[in-house]
């Protein structure tokens, strides 16, 4: 009997040595092929762009080309799915932002992952501040005027959404200023904005570097940003708190995650990458014009980060009165 518990136990200890050096070899030949980033938004959207200036560096670093995959709709719903159910070895990976993994389990009824269990935390990017911009055609100059013709125009006024930072601004600022506001969703910012520049909609909470190229052309005048402060990026613009609107500071993060179970040695090797890209002055400097606060951490920090937001906006969409869709 004891001579047959040896042998178990010997054939236990060689299996997990086997899985070790597997693990090892793995880790140390990755990556050897092309690397796929899933984005929950289309083309053209803040965190599209500033991912395809980080992604130029990353493929750099490892060697390897990397592509870019726009999975918009459902809310970053289909995305987050397809990533939550890629093989977790670093080749499919998701760049991703508060939509899917702060908010979605407070906005959305049936869920088809989890942002936490069906997750591997690799490395955040930063922020990347929103601001309130209004068709041109709108008779308000600042947030205080919007109020006030909002009020005096009862259900006259929309607001377009593209994301859940979207959604949620514009739902907090409907019910801490009192306003009687329709909310027209869109799958992504784009479209939304091209709806609010041609007039169809009113407003929208979008992020900066999406919508302040059409602010310099005049095609959208922008009244505030959401955090509460105001942003370095737009340092004219007051905060919303600061323009009359009461409780209300939101802000959108940026991380990349991959599918749970991944190897330490591989989220290791990306979270090192990453973050020497995003700490390169030049390149944080370049993110700064795109409309981005850059700045990472480690893959615990983000971990621990995730859980604090999911209960701060269970907090938001709660205020803001949301019902689950």
């Amino acid at each position: 009997m004891i001579s047959g518990l040896i042998r178990n136990l010997r054939t236990v200890a060689a299996a997990a040595l086997c899985l070790t050096a597997a693990s090892t070899a793995h880790a140390d030949t990755y990556p050897s092929r092309n690397i796929t980033l899933v984005l929950p938004f289309a083309a053209g959207s803040g965190t599209d762009t500033t991912t395809r200036l980080i992604s130029q560096h990353l493929s750099q670093a490892l060697g390897v080309p990397i592509v870019i995959e726009n999975k918009a709709g459902a809310n970053g719903m289909l995305a987050a799915t397809f990533v939550a159910k890629a093989a977790p070895d670093g080749y499919t990976l998701l760049v991703t932002t508060n939509t899917t993994h702060s908010a979605n389990p407070y906005l959305l009824k049936s869920l088809t992952y989890d942002p936490v269990k069906d997750f591997t935390p690799i490395a955040r990017t930063g922020d990347l501040p929103f601001m309130l911009v209004i068709n041109p055609e709108v008779p308000a100059k600042t947030v205080g005027e919007l109020v006030a013709y909002g009020k005096a125009n009862p259900g006259k006024l929309s607001y377009a959404s593209g994301s859940s930072s979207a959604i949620v601004s514009g739902a907090t600022f409907a019910h801490n200023a009192g306003l009687d506001l329709l909310h027209v969703p869109y799958k992504s910012s784009p479209p939304a904005l091209n709806d609010v520049m041609g007039g169809r909609v009113s407003m929208m909470f979008v992020d900066i570097l999406t919508g302040l190229p059409h602010v310099n052309g005049n095609a959208l005048r922008a009244l505030a940003v959401t955090t509460k402060n105001r942003s370095p990026l737009v340092p004219h613009l007051p905060s919303m708190q600061e323009a009359g609107v009461p409780d209300f500071d939101i802000s959108s993060w940026q991380g990349y995650f991959g599918p749970a179970g991944m190897p330490k040695e591989i989220v290791t090797r990306l979270n090192t990458e990453i973050r020497k890209i995003i700490e390169n002055p030049e390149i944080k400097a370049k993110l700064a014009t795109l409309g981005m606060d850059a700045f990472s951490g480690t893959p615990e920090q983000l971990g621990t980060f995730v859980n604090e937001q999911l209960v701060l906006w269970e907090k938001l969409i709660t205020n803001a009165k949301i019902e689950k869709q």
